[in-house]
């Protein structure tokens, strides 16, 4: 919906476009299991405190990570750490 906003001083108006407000719904476009370290996931369990993914997401967890595939960001950045190691978990 546009609206005629004249000027002041002239016989002529300016239209203006209003600027529509763009949803991005729940994130579905972003479901992804994360790497997350697991004692960061223990805390988020115990107290509801937000985690920051290797790919640097911030979320609270609550859904089932093996029903999502692994966020292509994080698996890049944990195949490049050295070592692997075990202080990585997957959650979504």
């Amino acid at each position: 919906m546009s609206t005629l906003e004249p000027e002041r001083g002239t016989g002529t108006g300016t239209l203006v476009e209003p600027t529509p407000q763009v949803s991005h719904g729940d994130g579905d476009h972003e479901r992804f299991a994360h790497y997350v370290q697991k004692d960061k996931i223990m805390a988020s369990a115990l107290d509801g405190t937000p985690v920051v993914a290797l790919c640097g997401k911030v979320w609270v967890p609550g859904r089932d990570p093996k029903k999502y595939p692994v966020c292509p960001m994080c698996k890049e950045i944990y195949e490049s750490m050295s070592g692997g190691g075990d202080d990585q978990g997957k959650d979504k």
